[in-house]
């Protein structure tokens, strides 16, 4: 067979995660092999998109399908029989057409979950911080922080540009009840705001080991909204 040389850049952390599987396979290939089986594996199980369904989960489905018509669940999007039959025809395309909502390939990653949590955190702290200050200390933080000094509120992420954020930090809120200090609201910023948001989390990361027992200051939450 015909092969093309292809050549790669890995950090170390992901070149020690190939070398650790490649050794605990029985004929421990090389590093380039190793990469051949992994990128076969994972193409063959991201696919094309489409739904595949062993003989065991289609025994599965027909089940609860016949199930479901039995009980004769009312108010439901599910229509059992539709169901029934692509399953027979082997329609699984007419499944993920029927119920895309459902069936599709996106999956939150956890990085970007992580991110929204450490972004949700540093504005609790400032909120709550910027609350307790005195008045004195809220007209300090308008004069040397302007415009971003006056209404210090968590505005959310832009619903065009930072979608997959803004999902995330509605679902975290509004279904996990976690930092419900920013529950109804809209969180749509309309205007992209992440790039600040690193920049603050970033400055926050050391503040928030010394967070315990106390609130932001009045000078740790200038330098936090002038990111």
């Amino acid at each position: 067979m015909k092969t093309e040389r292809f050549e790669m850049r890995l950090d170390p952390q992901m070149v020690q995660r190939v070398d650790d599987w490649r050794m605990e396979q029985p004929d421990m290939p090389s590093r380039a092999e190793a990469m051949r089986r992994l990128a076969d594996t994972g193409l063959a199980v991201l696919g094309d998109g489409s739904i595949k369904v062993s003989h065991g989960e289609t025994l599965i489905l027909a089940m609860l399908s016949d199930l479901y018509d039995h009980l004769k669940v009312k108010d439901s999007e599910m229509d059992p029989q539709f169901v029934e039959e692509a399953i027979a025809g082997g329609h699984f395309w007419a499944l993920a057409w029927k119920y895309g909502g459902l069936i599709h390939g996106h999956a939150d990653r956890k990085e970007d979950v992580k991110e929204v949590v450490d972004v949700l955190d540093t504005w609790s702290f400032i909120e709550s911080g910027h609350a307790r200050l005195s008045d004195e200390e809220k007209r300090e933080v308008e004069e040397k922080v302007g415009p971003r000094g006056q209404h210090v509120e968590f505005r959310g992420f832009d619903g065009n540009n930072e979608f997959k954020h803004l999902d995330i930090a509605r679902f975290l809120i509004n279904r996990l009840d976690r930092f419900t200090t920013f529950k109804d609201r809209d969180l749509n910023s309309h205007f992209p705001t992440l790039k600040r948001y690193r920049r603050m989390c970033e400055i926050f990361g050391p503040m928030r080991e010394n967070l315990v027992g106390r609130e932001l200051s009045c000078p740790e939450i200038i330098k936090l909204l002038k990111a």
